[in-house]
């Protein structure tokens, strides 16, 4: 069973989370076989789309088929109703551009990770005081990494995930993680429209081998 602990494990060890969205459901399951086989085994796919929900059940049974040890998350997550939709096809966490209460209280109860997008310190102490162990700092290129060290202290036992700004580059992931993330999100630096719309699956399978590559070299 995947449990809060194993998800954040899961996330923070890989050190990068891809995220993406395609209404094509062909499209989306060709992008997520091509991060398996780059060596990602956490992605969140993005609710940004009518098609999300039915793209996700598949992704979800191609998953199960072919790609053992892949955690599927869903993003942009805004209400109760989409958090039960995805739950039931499957989702294995869960992350919100900002802060759900009854989503955290639902996700919760089903020992599901939820890490809810945070950018101030009162929407952080209300994560944390609902039990949340893992924030998306959110926008990230708006709040800055000073922001980040700022706070870090304060917050000691909370896992933070920056999505939103961050470049597939050494000295980005970098700045993110010496001001004390553990993982950030990428999102169009890594699989832009344009690759997903050209097929160039192998250009997405190298750009993420070397932003793995990077989270592995700093962490050296």
């Amino acid at each position: 069973m995947n449990t809060i602990s194993n998800s954040i494990d899961v996330i923070a060890r890989q050190g990068i989370l891809p995220l993406y969205f395609h209404a094509n459901e062909t499209i989306t399951v060709e992008v997520l076989r091509t991060l398996y086989k780059a060596g990602i085994r956490a992605v969140e796919y993005t609710n940004r789309g009518a098609e999300a929900l039915s793209n996700f059940k598949k992704m979800v049974a191609v998953r199960n088929a072919e790609l053992p040890g892949m955690l599927l998350g869903i993003g942009t997550i805004k209400n109760l109703e989409q958090a039960k939709n995805f739950e039931s096809a499957g989702a294995d966490f869960f992350i919100s551009p900002g802060f759900v209460a009854e989503v955290a209280v639902f996700l919760k109860s089903k020992e599901i990770l939820y890490a809810p997008g945070c950018m101030t310190p009162t929407e952080i102490i209300t994560a944390e005081n609902a039990g949340i162990k893992l924030v998306k700092l959110f926008p990230g290129n708006i709040l800055g990494t000073e922001f980040l060290s700022s706070i870090k202290d304060i917050f000691p036992s909370l896992v933070f995930m920056t999505t939103g700004g961050v470049e597939a580059t050494h000295a980005s992931i970098q700045s993110w993680f010496s001001a004390g993330a553990s993982a950030v999100g990428l999102g169009s630096k890594l699989i832009s429209k344009k690759r997903m719309e050209e097929g160039d699956y192998e250009v997405i399978e190298n750009e993420t081998r070397k932003a793995i590559e990077i989270i592995q070299t700093i962490r050296k």
